[in-house]
């Protein structure tokens, strides 16, 4: 197997697990309420002025204002396939001072559709940068979505 060469010094710092631990609370919080459809506890997660990549929108999100318009365009409870999990896994945390990247996957389940049968769960790749405030908790500050797979339609299509 051939040797790859090293990072430089620095350019991957890692995190103290203690660290790394509360960086990947608040995504995991963030899903837990995503699921009990709790959007203040969704938005206490987040920087009221966040950026966001949203998977379902082309545009840059600019703060909980434009966030709360893409949400409230999103289609109503159901219509189209019904989620039945979410899962974060996967993560990479780097800390650099005040600042976190985050990287993780996010595989989001549906209900099998009654003529259709089985869907296929939906892949997501992401990235986060959090912000540790005055306050010491972390939030994030971007939020950057991109599916990897469609999911929600059926198993045998492509």
């Amino acid at each position: 197997m051939p040797a790859f060469p090293s990072p430089p010094a620095g350019a991957r710092p890692g995190a103290t697990p203690e660290t790394a631990a509360a960086v990947w609370q608040v995504i995991t919080d963030m899903y837990e309420a995503y699921s009990a459809g709790d959007r203040a506890r969704i938005d206490a997660c987040l920087d009221p002025e966040a950026t966001v990549w949203d998977s379902a929108t082309a545009g840059l999100l600019f703060g909980k204002a434009d966030l709360d318009r893409v949400r409230e365009e999103r289609p109503a409870g159901g219509e189209g396939p019904v989620e039945t999990g979410l899962e974060p896994y996967g993560q990479v945390v780097d800390v650099f001072g005040a600042l976190a990247v985050l990287r993780f996957w996010l595989r989001v389940d549906f209900a099998p559709d009654p003529s259709a049968g089985e869907l296929r769960p939906e892949s997501v790749r992401n990235t986060a940068v959090l912000q540790r405030g005055v306050d010491a908790k972390w939030r994030i500050v971007h939020l950057h979505e991109d599916v990897q797979q469609p999911g929600g339609v059926p198993v045998g299509d492509h």
